[in-house]
């Protein structure tokens, strides 16, 4: 077997790279652990920068999450018993949309077999070599079949617990990581959501937030300690916490319902530098994890590969390696700013174990100053909606 560029993983980078790639007249072959039923439903938030949606939209791709996906052109900050409104479309002219990752997911891959794209779902033994020198090769095994799919590149888009990046010598890169002592126990419940934006919601019992997945569907979020054990949350006791952090003097609270899933997120930050290696390049979250505080995951992996098919195409049609040989320096330059962005909404929102009363009220006017200042509101707004992706043109 043989391709231009191998893709591993069939996540939303790995998709969106071969899409782009093959709009451009690029060869990619993407092979994937999984089958194509679990890689559809596997759940994952999805709120969509101005950006991501403005590439889907433009790469023929946003048909079904210009119907389906719910338009946020604000989301409000809560603290001390009431909701503060950013306005995010006032201030910076972009918005977000709501839109799971998994429905993008689909749109991608059903784009994919419609233009004759090649995923090879459900694989084993996944393994890559030679790609410190001028012949990759990615192996693996489908229904008992060995396979060597031979390649100009390697793109490693296969998750934080993925083959690709272990596959580098230690010695290549440098991590820097940070855990945070709380986690998130987020539920979906069968309940139409009781308004229209997000709610960050700050409360002396720790942070909540409020969101939606549909008309029909809301999607809660509330702070608790990491090692949490899920069963011991009891649909009651969820829907009692949630209730009281979201108490505001104005009455409002989320709609109640049956909940349909629950489980706990922990909250970490982790970026690898560099994020390429001979003819392998990462993205995604094979180099990079955010807390979700600044929803940014996804939107992030989305940018990497903007940057990786622009810099792919230039090598295949020009054969100049100009921007693949600063892939690592252009991502990572907004990387670190939307790291810097998700620290410091986590930060202002969540209760801390070692939080002492000058750190409470320090806190408290911090919320107070973003939600008073124009300046302050707009500097949230911008990196919410989304940072631009510079890419240098000569």
């Amino acid at each position: 077997m043989r391709t231009q560029v191998a893709i591993v993983g069939a996540g939303p980078a790995g998709l969106m790279l071969g899409h782009l790639l093959m709009r451009a007249g690029i060869e990619s072959t993407i092979v994937e652990l999984r089958t194509r039923e679990y890689v559809e439903s596997r759940v994952r938030a999805g709120v969509l920068e101005q950006g991501t949606v403005d590439l889907l939209n433009e790469t023929g791709v946003g048909d079904r999450m210009r119907r389906e996906g719910l338009l946020h052109n604000g989301i409000e900050l809560g603290f001390a018993g009431k909701r503060h409104r950013i306005d995010m479309k006032g201030l910076t002219g972009g918005a977000v949309t709501v839109y799971a990752q998994h429905e993008v997911v689909k749109d991608l891959i059903d784009a994919r077999q419609r233009g004759g794209g090649e995923i090879v779902f459900g694989t084993t033994g996944v393994s890559i070599h030679g790609f410190d020198g001028d012949s990759p090769i990615v192996r693996f095994s489908k229904d008992g079949v060995a396979h060597e799919l031979h390649c100009n590149y390697i793109a490693g888009c296969d998750g934080f617990h993925g083959i690709c990046r272990p596959s580098v010598p230690n010695s290549v890169f440098t991590t820097f990581e940070r855990d945070y002592p709380f986690a998130w126990l987020g539920i979906l419940s069968d309940a139409a959501p009781s308004q229209g934006e997000l709610v960050y919601m700050n409360s002396d019992r720790g942070f909540a937030l409020f969101s939606m997945r549909s008309p029909t569907v809301t999607r809660l979020y509330l702070q608790c300690d990491p090692a949490e054990d899920i069963e011991k949350w009891m649909d009651d006791r969820i829907w009692s916490e949630l209730l009281l952090r979201f108490r505001c003097d104005d009455r409002w609270q989320p709609n109640v319902g049956r909940i349909t899933q629950k489980g706990i997120t922990p909250m970490r930050s982790f970026v690898t530098e560099p994020m390429q290696y001979g003819r392998l390049f990462l993205a995604g979250d094979s180099v990079h994890i955010v807390p979700p505080t600044g929803a940014k995951g996804m939107n992030l992996a989305i940018a990497d590969v903007r940057v990786l098919a622009q810099g792919l195409v230039e090598r295949f049609k020009s054969g100049s390696t100009r921007l693949l040989d600063r892939y690592s320096e252009i991502c990572l330059r907004r990387i670190w700013k939307v790291q810097r962005f998700s620290w410091w909404m986590t930060s202002m929102l969540h209760r801390f174990p070692d939080e002492n009363p000058f750190d409470r009220r320090r806190q408290i006017a911090e919320l107070d100053y973003v939600t008073g200042s124009d300046a302050a509101a707009r500097s949230l707004a911008e990196n919410y909606v989304g940072l631009p992706m510079e890419i240098p043109t000569g």
